[in-house]
């Protein structure tokens, strides 16, 4: 089985993937054509948002004991983050072309530096402490169902 790093690392770029798409489509065919592609990247970043609130972090936390740590950090970081997702797709449904490239920007250096945060420290923290539990909490966060 896969290793908690490795399996986050790779859903950082899947979002990534999901998130340059939607920026592509809505440059080369507008921004109404980038509905369905803004859909897919808010949900896909919601569940790996999720998938860390909901099992990551408080496994960890509860074995660790550091809750006003880095995970306290990345949850406000998300709360940042789900509420640019939210103005893109306000941007995205007036069709504000300006705002909407100026808020994927931010988002995208918002981004970056969340996910080198996450993969050079946190992930590598989890890892060490959370090695006997790898598989288990692998397949807690691929059983998970997004909640709305």
């Amino acid at each position: 089985m896969a290793m908690i790093k490795e399996m986050m690392t790779q859903d950082h770029r899947d979002c990534d993937d999901t998130f340059a798409a939607m920026e592509q489509k809505a440059n080369s065919e507008g921004l109404a054509a980038a509905q369905t592609s803004y859909e897919k990247m808010a949900e896909d970043m919601e569940h790996h948002f999720q998938m860390e609130e909901r099992v990551l972090f408080p496994q960890f936390e509860e074995k660790t004991g550091m809750t006003q740590g880095p995970t306290q950090m990345m949850r406000m970081e998300h709360t940042q983050m789900r509420s640019l997702i939210k103005e893109i797709g306000e941007a995205l449904a007036e069709e504000n072309k300006d705002r909407f490239f100026g808020l994927t920007e931010t988002m995208m250096i918002m981004l970056q530096q969340h996910n080198m945060k996450e993969e050079q420290m946190l992930y590598t923290m989890i890892q060490q402490h959370m090695a006997a539990e790898n598989d288990q909490l692998i397949m807690m966060m691929e059983s998970m169902i997004t909640e709305k």
